[in-house]
């Protein structure tokens, strides 16, 4: 390891107790809902996908679709690969899905579900569903974190879908606009909608795996009630992805599945970060000036130089300051580097879980903790501004520093789940905030007077006195 190589710390307590991990399987069912006419199927008990709606709800505000096994104390011990065959059925018969995306929590991975077994069983069972596409992923809650399962379900999703390897590579660039995009899991809708932009403005078609910009973008729907999810990226759309010209990946969690698509499609992929920051960016538009051979638009070039008037309008503020920040690798990565480019003096870093993100990152200390090794972090080494979920906001309360809110869940605010990170303008408003912040820390200075000045006024006040008498 070189000296300006992160060094990263597990902690080996016997319990979190202030957690910031959410779980693979939350992960997974957000991936899925990113499908068009999909249902998530969680093989765990009622408690746990209640759990889940509940995280789902609050932070998008919008009705969720989300099914369960319903495991109970004797299928626990007994086996519950009948729950899951019949929840097939159930889902299959009533809402007509175009995917069901089944993952598994805690429960039943410690109880040893053999989930594809119990898939291949469904199909031998009920043949007339074999239109409906079931997508079988095992996201334990125990390991990992929501960036992870979010990673698995995505490359789960590409290895269900996609044609066998002999039908692919023979097809490449079929599709001459089509870029195949696969998004992280802690990208916002708007960022999504950023992504999306982008590429049309080069006159090439983007396919998002998943499309949570179409889904659980907020909107009022005009159709009636739907039990599955509306919007998002549809089924047969993905099956064409080896057609494609150019996978893009965003995000260093989905690179193992970028590499699985290019290897099985020999699409060409480019993987990327989190698009935040002056040199991603300009890495992310000069790579799609490539793929379509197209100048890079005038109003990129335009936001470009805004972008560079607000680091230097803001680095007086954030250069030096001192900033905490826990969440995913992937974000937590993105956040650090646009920091230290700014001068931003990263003195706690704490995530859930391991990544690929982190092993890029340089001059700064990572711990694999919760909230409360943040707080004690923070505290000690004297945070000014502190950067998590909601989950932080008591954290903040605590050490009585500003709460910038990033990542998954937001609940405590309205709009979290909307708010930009990605792009010129999106990153020049990011600045601003944490510059915003560090100055609300600046407290006015009680007026110093010298007490030769002081001397002075009394002197002056009897050379008057003495003048009027």
């Amino acid at each position: 390891m070189s000296e300006t190589a992160s060094h990263i710390i597990k902690r080996k307590k016997a319990l979190s107790v202030n957690p910031l991990k959410t779980s693979q399987t939350i992960g997974g069912a957000l991936a899925v809902l990113g499908v068009n006419g999909a249902m998530p199927l969680m093989h765990g008990s009622q408690g746990c996908t209640a759990f889940a709606k509940v995280f789902f709800v609050r932070h998008f505000r919008e009705p969720v679709p989300l099914q369960t096994t319903a495991m109970d104390q004797v299928s626990s011990v007994m086996g519950a690969d009948d729950n899951i065959v019949e929840a097939l059925k159930t889902i299959a018969e009533k809402n007509n899905p175009s995917l069901i995306g089944l993952v598994t929590t805690g429960l039943a991975e410690t109880q040893g579900a053999d989930i594809k077994r119990a898939v291949k069983e469904f199909r031998q069972k009920f043949p007339q569903y074999d239109h409906v596409k079931v997508l079988a992923v095992n996201t334990p809650d125990f390991s990992g974190s929501f960036e992870s399962g979010f990673a698995i379900t995505v490359k789960g999703l590409l290895q269900e879908l996609v044609p066998a390897k002999d039908e692919t590579q023979s097809r490449v660039g079929l599709r001459k606009k089509q870029v195949n995009v696969l998004c992280g899991g802690n990208l916002s809708p708007t960022d999504l909608e950023f992504v999306a932009e982008s590429i049309e403005s080069f006159g090439l078609r983007p396919l998002l795996i998943p499309d949570l910009s179409g889904s659980l973008d907020g909107h009022l729907d005009d159709s009636p009630f739907s039990a599955v999810t509306t919007g998002g990226v549809c089924v047969d759309d993905i099956a064409t992805a080896h057609e494609s010209i150019a996978t893009l990946v965003v995000g260093e969690s989905l690179t193992s599945a970028g590499e699985w698509l290019h290897k099985h499609t020999a699409v060409p992929g480019y993987f990327f970060g989190h698009l935040m920051g002056l040199e991603v960016l300009d890495n992310w538009f000069m790579t799609l000036s490539e793929i379509s051979g197209q100048p890079v638009p005038a109003k990129w070039q335009r936001q470009r130089k805004q972008l560079q008037d607000a680091m230097l309008d803001t680095h007086f503020m954030i250069g030096m300051s001192r900033i905490a920040i826990a969440s995913d690798p992937d974000m937590l990565a993105g956040f650090v580097r646009l920091l230290q480019g700014m001068g931003a003096d990263v003195v706690s870093a704490v995530v859930p879980a391991l990544g690929s993100a982190l092993k890029a990152l340089e001059n700064v200390e990572i711990v694999v903790g919760d909230l409360e090794d943040l707080e004690a972090d923070a505290r000690a080494q004297n945070a000014q501004i502190l950067l998590t979920n909601s989950h932080g906001a008591e954290t903040a309360e605590r050490l009585g520093i500003p709460l910038l809110r990033i990542g998954f869940p937001q609940y405590d605010q309205v709009g979290g789940f909307q708010r930009q990170w990605f792009g010129y303008r999106a990153t020049s408003q990011a600045l601003f905030d944490l510059a915003n912040l560090v100055l609300s820390q600046h407290h006015e200075l009680e007026p110093y007077y010298s007490v030769y000045a002081q001397k002075y006024d009394e002197k002056h006040q009897q050379v008057k006195a003495s003048a009027w008498s």
